[in-house]
């Protein structure tokens, strides 16, 4: 009976203590996700200042050229975004963890409805294979990167 007593006492420690840390984190997990005022940007002109990593992998590469053929007229380069076209995808709110590479693929193959930003929805992306959106994926993962976003 001591060892089953010592079991519970220890899921109920470990519960409490998780549920206190969660109630003490900030919003959103400390990660910002707060569309910025694209307001005063001319339109056109890029939402997000990009640094670019000093070099990309061999698969980012070819990411890179896919965006630009693919992607870059609405979301800019480098993923900057585009204001009034396309929100930049170096942004919190498309890190890692919030948008995986499942939600990028069905993005391209079957378009979203908007739901973070007030862009409009996207169409789907005509030419894109699956090989091709995991590449951008990583083009778009190594700007994220270089920028801060995990």
């Amino acid at each position: 009976m001591d060892k089953l007593t010592l079991l519970v006492g220890s899921v109920v420690v470990a519960g409490v203590a998780a549920l206190w840390y969660n109630a003490n984190q900030p919003s959103g997990g400390g990660m910002d996700m707060t569309p910025p005022d694209t307001s005063g940007i001319p339109e056109g002109d890029p939402i997000a200042q990009v640094k670019l990593p000093a070099e990309l992998s061999p698969k980012a590469k070819i990411g890179k050229a896919a965006f630009e053929a693919k992607c870059a007229r609405c979301h800019g380069q480098n993923a900057a975004g585009r204001a009034g076209f396309a929100p930049p995808l170096v942004h919190q709110t498309y890190r890692p963890g919030h948008h995986g590479e499942s939600a990028f693929l069905s993005a391209a193959m079957n378009g979203v409805q908007s739901h973070h930003w007030n862009f409009g929805n996207m169409p789907p992306i005509e030419g894109l294979t699956a090989a091709d959106v995991k590449a951008i994926v990583a083009y778009i993962r190594e700007l994220q990167r270089e920028n801060g976003i995990f």
